[in-house]
């Protein structure tokens, strides 16, 4: 697998990444000009539930997004709901990892898997936690940003020959619950690194523990094969770590308001371009797309202290998730 080599096409992406773009830069240029930038801020986190199914018919996607906002929701109130208590919210980072993936592979999600499920729970604990937000206002914000991000990806429909396509039953759409010896596996993974992380994370900076576990899970992905594991987590590792750097440079510019929505919808549509043909390098612009968002919602964007933690939590998470692929069984070992 070259680090330079994409995925067939599956057709073009424009339409979605368009779709992506306007749910997470809309909620923030329109609480900028109401003067309540904070609450856009979280509004636009609910732009991930449309990351997933993006290959899917409008149709198809109209009926599984619901459920991935609901679990997004599920995920932050948790994180709401143990805000402020360090070991709890610790040991919330592993359980909403443990459940999010034993759901995602079990139900064949398919990408980004169970990597905005804990990045939503952490970072709702840690916003809510730093007092800045009534949690029901944040949740409030969320479930309508959510919604809104819903709305968007449902307005292909307005098109009659969308509408004419025929919607394939929930049972393929999300086949499952099935756990095989690859989903098991990389399971397995998730909750190694999600305990491991925590345990890292507790050492480094116990606020940060979610961000590491986000890495590895990140790394892990959603295909399991020990021949390409390396490599694949390698690829990973990078993008991910690049994605970082680039929100260095990125938060040394002060983003805000207008320039923010911009900038983070540009990022969206990138992610959406290239997410089903390299997710190495759409991770090159989740990592500063979900930084950016932490760093907007608790006022600390552009800050080098706060941009040089991220890079270590990055670093420690990836490589973490890399060094789980030495979990997977050797290729003439599953042949045997």
């Amino acid at each position: 697998m070259s680090l330079f080599a994409f995925a067939p096409s599956r057709g073009p992406r424009w339409p979605l990444a368009l779709q992506a773009a306007i749910g997470i830069a809309a909620p923030i240029a329109v609480s900028t000009v109401l003067g309540q930038a904070p609450l856009g801020y979280i509004a636009a986190s609910g732009a991930f539930t449309v990351l997933y199914a993006g290959s899917a018919p409008v149709v198809d996607r109209a009926r599984v997004l619901p459920i991935i906002a609901v679990s997004l929701l599920l995920s932050a109130a948790l994180g709401i709901l143990v805000a402020g208590n360090t070991l709890v919210v610790s040991i919330g980072v592993v359980v909403v990892a443990t459940v999010s993936a034993a759901l995602a592979f079990g139900f064949r999600l398919g990408p980004p898997g169970p990597l905005f499920f804990v990045l939503v729970y952490g970072l709702s604990a840690h916003v809510v936690a730093s007092g800045t937000i009534d949690p029901f206002v944040y949740l409030a914000a969320l479930t309508g940003g959510c919604l809104f991000s819903y709305l968007v990806a449902l307005a292909p429909l307005a098109l009659p020959r969308i509408r004419r396509i025929r919607a394939r039953p929930m049972r393929e759409l999300l086949p499952g619950p099935a756990w095989n010896a690859d989903s098991r596996m990389l399971l397995l993974r998730v909750v190694i690194v999600a305990i491991v992380g925590v345990l890292l994370g507790l050492v480094i900076d116990p606020d940060r523990t979610y961000w590491i576990v986000g890495s590895a899970v990140a790394v892990i992905g959603v295909a399991a094969a020990r021949r390409a594991a390396f490599q694949r987590g390698l690829h990973r590792m990078l993008g991910t770590v690049v994605g970082a750097g680039l929100y260095i440079l990125l938060a040394l510019l002060h983003p805000a308001g207008i320039w923010l929505a911009l900038l983070l919808g540009l990022l969206q549509f990138s992610i959406e371009l290239v997410v089903v043909r390299h997710y190495a390098l759409a991770l090159v612009f989740i990592t500063p797309l979900v930084l950016l968002l932490t760093g907007a919602a608790t006022g600390s964007i552009g800050s080098l202290d706060v941009a040089g933690e991220r890079i270590v939590d990055t670093i420690v998470g990836a490589v973490l998730g890399a060094a789980s692929g030495v979990l997977h069984p050797r290729a003439e070992a599953r042949d045997a």
